[in-house]
């Protein structure tokens, strides 16, 4: 997991032949207006767009992917999104069809506030959208990119 400001992107070009082009596309949209819902970038990448009012830890569910690595960019509010490595839970099983592994257990909460990304690969369990002290709404545009 890495979580940086969006202005120090180019940091973590190199670490995988598509983070340039996953960055490239957050900083060439207007994040405010795009519409909410699933936009294609390529055939190893595409983008959700989410609006939501953060839920509190008890609503929250563990989760891991195997095929894609999450890139998440909080454009408005602020969420707590928990983290722990995958081994450090108990694991249920795998949707394939939604690159999905549910997890269960314990882990910390981290703070992601407008204008902070996080990356999240396929060892780093999260539970994403979680309220800080209170519920609020927030946007975020995520990236899915393929891992191979």
């Amino acid at each position: 997991m890495i979580i940086d400001r969006i202005e120090n992107a180019t940091l973590y070009y190199p670490l995988h032949p598509k983070f340039k082009q996953a960055f490239d596309y957050v900083n060439s949209i207007d994040v405010y207006s795009i519409p909410v819902g699933r936009h294609e970038i390529d055939n190893k990448m595409y983008v959700l767009v989410q609006e939501y009012t953060t839920k509190l830890k008890e609503q929250g569910k563990w989760e891991a992917h195997r095929r894609y690595i999450d890139l998440q960019y909080v454009v408005q509010g602020a969420e707590g999104i928990g983290y722990v490595n995958i081994h450090d839970l108990r694991q249920d099983e795998y949707v394939a069809e939604k690159d999905f592994l549910p997890l269960f257990g314990e882990g910390q909460q981290i703070e992601l506030r407008s204008g902070y990304f996080v990356l999240l690969f396929p060892e780093d369990a999260h539970m994403p959208s979680m309220a800080l002290d209170q519920s609020q709404p927030a946007r975020k545009i995520v990236v899915k990119i393929a891992v191979e």
